[in-house]
């Protein structure tokens, strides 16, 4: 399971935070710190919307669902977990969604208000707030998609935080994820090589023992029941939900349920690649991951 080295009661790591407020002015600088993260975006990107195309696909009629639609995410209530400078908020925005970006980083949000207001493409549509995700559970407000990009690698307790981002979504959710695994492959190249040889990325960066396996996040998964509303049930109990993963084949999930894709640099190009479903070996450093929540009929 996950690395159980920190058990804190709130996701936030004080440490990690100033790391990045110290760096939050960089983040629109597309050749400096998050040089990578400028280019990972278009791939985050294409990997949120071809899942939403698929799902559009297997629900509704062929014919209703435009491949090429562009604004798959046009009027979708999305949540932008550890937004940074808002690279990601910005391109879901541009989309036309209902795009929430939250950060523990009182400077990053600041960066990412400044950036937005450039833009009248983003004005209606993007709002930024500086916050924990925890906090926002207990308002009622929940999104169709939430997203957390590169962040679950740097906070304390994954597994609140996992489920924080999961309680955020409306049944039927998705939920968007990308993150490093824990591999001899992702040290070498992300902390050796990025951080200490070529300084690509700041020193003290990236923790190796913080970094989850893909296979860690589905045996979460499998396990991991929503909580429902009493009045779900109609006998004033709290029901659960079906577990959001309920089984594996080879060791992957059902592509309506769950789905692992690795993310390869090729340094000739200076570009990021996502890998096809199933490639061997392409989720051994960077990965995405999609995961669904169930519908209200699925309750034990």
């Amino acid at each position: 399971m996950f690395p159980t080295r920190l058990l804190r009661s709130s996701t936030v790591n004080a440490s990690e935070i100033a790391h990045f407020s110290r760096l939050s002015a960089e983040w629109w600088n597309e050749r400096g710190e998050f040089s990578f993260l400028h280019k990972m975006n278009p791939v985050r990107m294409q990997f949120i919307r071809e899942k939403l195309i698929e799902t559009a696909y297997d629900e509704q009629p062929e014919e209703a669902v435009d491949a090429k639609k562009v604004r798959i995410l046009e009027g979708l209530d999305v949540l932008d977990v550890g937004c940074g400078g808002g690279l990601l908020s910005e391109s879901l925005a541009r989309l036309g969604a209902w795009t929430t970006g939250i950060d523990a980083s009182e400077s990053n949000v600041a960066i990412a208000q400044h950036h937005a207001s450039l833009d009248s493409r983003v004005n209606s549509n993007l709002t930024y707030k500086h916050a924990p995700a925890e906090s926002l559970l207990s308002q009622s407000k929940r999104y169709d998609v939430v997203c957390s990009m590169e962040v679950l690698e740097h906070v304390d307790n994954p597994v609140m935080f996992l489920k924080t981002c999961a309680e955020l979504l409306k049944p039927s959710g998705h939920l968007f994820l990308s993150t490093i695994s824990r591999t001899p492959l992702s040290y070498f190249l992300t902390i050796f090589m990025a951080e200490k040889v070529f300084r690509e990325v700041a020193d003290g960066t990236h923790t190796y023992s913080k970094y989850i396996k893909p296979s860690e996040l589905l045996e979460f998964f499998q396990s991991y029941r929503s909580q429902l509303p009493s009045s779900v049930n109609g006998d004033g109990a709290q029901g659960q939900s079906r577990p959001w993963i309920t089984r594996l084949y080879n060791g992957e999930p059902t592509r309506k349920e769950a789905e692992v894709r690795g993310m390869i640099y090729n340094p000739l190009s200076a570009s990021w690649i996502l890998a096809p479903r199933g490639a061997w070996g392409a989720a051994e450093c960077n990965y995405l991951f999609w995961v669904r929540k169930p519908i209200l009929d699925d309750i034990l």
